[in-house]
């Protein structure tokens, strides 16, 4: 390890690393434009600007510069202050002077370090240069003045997002950042609005709307997707404003998909505020919490147990969860489905529903092999950690299923599982490439495993993996890639069929039948709502959307900021979910509603607040302690039952990325966005490598 001298103390770094990270590790701040840690070195912006020797009597990019034995670095000599005086002051020529109405305002980097860094006036008279604004869809505000030419954009749109959307233009004063007046088809393009430290590119839903210190910001977790990506919800007053990433270097890193960012709008729209009973001409009228409760009472009174049913939605929380399966079961229902897209997992194999390697997994993957599933549609950011491995190290991966433009190459294997079959038997090509992996990975979707022959695939898909020693003793590449950020939770307190009940494909035959007379839908927006026949149809959830339309009794609940919470992503992780705002009008937490309910039916739940759901969960279920941390499942109990397979081909189960759940169809921004980009966009054909 080379030893340095930074600023007179001497310490030891890293081989390879560079000077401004080693300044870093010393504790010393390096302003930058530029350079960011997840990013190609560009060593553009010169604000790192240190003085080293040995070499050249002249200041030096840090960001650029390796370190090597016995350097002596400065970073605030007299020819340092003087060089980033001159660096941003050239910086600060041709950017105008508007930081009363910059959306960036308060939040922006060039403020902070002109402060810091610059001089307190300008020589510079002449006439300042203007660009003109350039189009980069419905999500990206642009005001190209202001742009440094920093190509942050330029690196995340090719090197993260895997698009050639954002471009350099030209050379010395007529540079400009452009798109060629085209939106930027990317499902991650709002994370360019994160890594440009001036106000050139903003938010166009929020631009004008609030300045920073209006907000009141709350740590949560996305329910956009399955990956749980960690976030922060910016609030003010009961409106939530914008969302943003948070740090988590194992799940979302620091980005956010764009669905995550922009779907915020639509949780002030279409909302249920209120109970409503439908009346005697089948319009629906709303009530108040006694004769909704009444109502539901009087139906399940009149019904033997067996005969009631009920399915939780995608966005629902682990407490609600928790709360209507004890409802149920003290009321002799047998018939649970946390499934509603009758995904073929058995809440029995933990194994064999998680993505057992973790994301972060991905990284160390040397091989993969994709069975039915779009990544860059079904989880947009883990999607750029196969990229980032795809990119860096050359990994190589295959695809069964509906070729799509995954941002990498592949080897498209086939749509239908003949393809599978022959890497089961060794026989196929791409076998020889997942043997003589160290740390083969495959990554099954709900492409896949939402069919009839859901399990066959899956019990294929496991004799894939014992063949080629995909799980060893210090390694698990088999993983499950769900869509539905309530799925894995489900699956963990077993809110499945029990003793003999019904999945949700029995459950809607029954009720078509007469078998199944009343159906409770918890946030059960994703069902065809005609296959309940003329059951009794109670709707508990946040929106007006297709299980209210069809509904006999409305409850309002909460949407995901609206409650505290707990859900388990993809990768089987606990993690916690805070209140920013309150349920409006008279909506409640929807643990709250169940709770008030089971009082009403005689059957009282054995709890009161959400502290004491929680001790009578983690009774329940113990791995609800283990908060943001991953357990090794039981690959030897993983067992799941052979069958035939049916030749049909495999087909993507998102075919609109921007509208995936309740919220997101309420969203004038996804509106926008399907309007502007295409349901399709995203679902070109695919490179086959």
């Amino acid at each position: 390890m080379p030893k340095v001298t930074i600023d007179g103390k001497e310490l030891e770094v890293e081989a390879g690393v560079s000077v401004l990270q080693a300044c870093e590790q010393a504790g010393v701040e390096i302003p930058r434009f530029c350079y960011h840690e997840r990013l190609s070195v560009a060593g553009n912006c010169r604000m790192c600007l240190v003085e080293v020797s040995p070499g050249p009597p002249k200041p030096q990019a840090s960001c650029a510069l390796p370190v090597s034995d016995g350097m002596e670095i400065k970073t605030d000599s007299e020819m340092v202050r003087k060089a980033r005086n001159g660096v941003m002051e050239f910086l600060l020529i041709n950017h105008p002077l508007d930081c009363p109405i910059c959306d960036q305002g308060g939040e922006c980097d060039l403020q902070d370090q002109a402060v810091a860094y610059g001089y307190e006036g300008s020589r510079y008279d002449e006439n300042k240069r203007a660009v003109k604004e350039k189009y980069m869809g419905p999500l990206v505000k642009t005001i190209m003045t202001r742009c440094i030419h920093c190509t942050r954009c330029v690196r995340f749109s090719s090197e993260v997002a895997g698009v050639d959307s954002i471009g350099l233009l030209n050379r010395g004063e007529h540079a400009e950042i452009s798109t060629l007046e085209e939106a930027i088809h990317s499902e991650l393009s709002g994370n360019v609005i994160d890594l440009c430290p001036v106000g050139a590119l903003t938010s166009k839903p929020y631009a004008f709307t609030a300045r920073p210190w209006e907000l009141t910001k709350t740590e949560s977790i996305d329910v956009m997707d399955a990956q749980g990506s960690n976030i922060r919800v910016d609030a003010r007053g009961n409106e939530v404003l914008r969302v943003l990433p948070r740090l988590h270097e194992e799940i979302n890193e620091e980005w956010i998909s764009d669905k995550t960012r922009f779907a915020c709008d639509g949780l002030s729209r279409q909302r249920l505020d209120r109970p409503y009973v439908r009346g005697e001409h089948g319009k629906l009228a709303p009530v108040d919490w006694g004769t909704a409760f009444s109502t539901v009472a009087d139906k399940i009174k009149s019904l033997e147990g067996k005969r009631i049913a009920a399915l939780a939605g995608d966005l629902a929380c682990i407490e609600s969860m928790f709360a209507l399966k004890e409802l149920m079961h003290s009321l002799g229902c047998p018939n649970l489905d946390c499934r509603q897209d009758g995904a073929k997992l058995s809440a029995k194999d933990r194994a064999g529903y998680i993505f057992n390697s973790g994301i972060a997994g991905i990284d160390e993957a040397d091989s993969l092999l994709l069975i039915g599933t779009n990544p860059r549609v079904e989880a947009s950011v883990l999607n750029a950690r196969i990229r980032r491995n795809w990119f860096t190290r050359g990994l190589p991966i295959a695809l069964i299923g509906e070729p799509s433009d995954l941002t990498y190459d592949y080897e498209h294997l086939g749509s239908n599982l003949d393809s599978l079959r022959a890497l089961s038997d060794g026989t196929h090509s791409f076998a020889g490439v997942l043997s003589a992996s160290d740390k083969p990975m495959l990554i099954i979707g709900m492409g896949a495993l939402t069919r009839a022959d859901g399990e066959a695939i899956l019990a294929m898909a496991k004799k894939v993996s014992d063949v080629h020693e995909i799980v060893t003793d210090d390694w698990n590449g088999f993983n499950v890639l769900h869509t539905a950020a309530a799925r894995v939770g489900g699956l963990d307190i077993e809110f499945v069929p029990a003793n003999g009940g019904s999945d949700i494909d029995e459950i809607q035959t029954k009720a078509q039948s007469g078998e199944i007379g009343l159906v409770y839908l918890l946030g059960a927006d994703e069902v065809n709502m005609d296959g309940f026949g003329d059951a009794f149809i109670v709707y508990q959830g946040h929106h007006g959307d297709a299980g209210a339309h069809r509904a006999d009794v409305v409850l309002p609940g909460a949407a995901y900021t609206e409650k505290p919470a707990t859900y388990v992503n993809t990768e089987g992780r606990v993690q916690m979910a805070a209140r920013a705002t309150f349920p409006p009008g008279e909506a409640r937490e929807d643990w709250a509603v169940i709770r008030a309910l089971s009082g009403v039916l005689n059957h009282p739940l054995p709890f009161d607040t959400l502290d004491e759901l929680r001790v009578n969960l983690r009774n329940s279920y113990p791995s609800m302690l283990a908060l943001n941390s991953l357990t090794a499942s039981k690959w030897d109990e993983f067992e799941p039952n052979e069958g035939n397979v049916d030749p049909a081909p495999l087909t993507n189960i998102v075919s609109n990325f921007y509208m995936t759940n309740s919220i997101t169809r309420a969203s004038e921004t996804m509106a926008q966005c399907t309007e502007e980009l295409g349901v399709n966009a995203l679902k070109a054909t695919g490179t086959n490598g």
